[in-house]
């Protein structure tokens, strides 16, 4: 008894230190492996992610509604018209850049979406307080100067939010 003792303990023993090193070893290789697709993808993904971020922050500058208002506003036209076309206008810009979303931070794309969705009532809100044929003009100063009054409007809250996720990224 003693004798199959002597042969199959120090036998467990490389056995056990055999699997030990072997399962060191296969983890340190697929943590490896892992690390080098991680890198491959990054490579790739980065820049798609950046030119998300360049496309982001683009829609949110043009939809400012000082830029939007000046960019969109016609000699003679209505509250009404401009209204509609100011809607649209956000509704387009927002809706060409629907796919962005899996590239950012759903914290960022809420924040995004908010964004849309205030300036859409910012305008609506501000057209109430007009007769629909009345001059656009009206509309407009009314529309700008409301937002410049805000203390920090959704656009800034977004485009810093955006700043920062990509300060992360770099």
């Amino acid at each position: 008894m003693i004798e199959i003792l002597k042969y199959t303990i120090p036998a467990l023993l490389v056995l056990v230190t055999a699997y030990v090193l072997l399962d060191i070893m296969f983890k340190n290789e697929e943590k490896r492996r892992a690390f080098e697709i991680n890198k491959k993808n990054s490579s790739i993904v980065t820049p798609i992610r950046l030119r998300a971020y360049e496309r982001l922050i683009l829609v949110l500058e043009r939809t400012s509604p000082n830029i939007m208002v000046v960019s969109n506003i016609k000699p003679g036209m209505t509250c009404f018209e401009l209204q509609s076309i100011l809607i649209n206008y956000i509704r387009q810009e927002f809706g060409h850049n629907v796919a962005q979303q899996i590239y950012v931070s759903d914290e960022l794309w809420t924040s995004f979406r908010s964004t849309q969705e205030s300036l859409i009532q910012l305008i609506n809100n501000c057209a109430s307080k007009f007769q629909a044929e009345s001059e656009a003009t009206k509309l407009a100063e009314l529309i700008i100067n409301v937002f410049a009054s805000s203390d920090e409007t959704p656009t800034e809250i977004s485009i810093n939010l955006l700043k920062k996720e990509t300060r992360i990224l770099m």
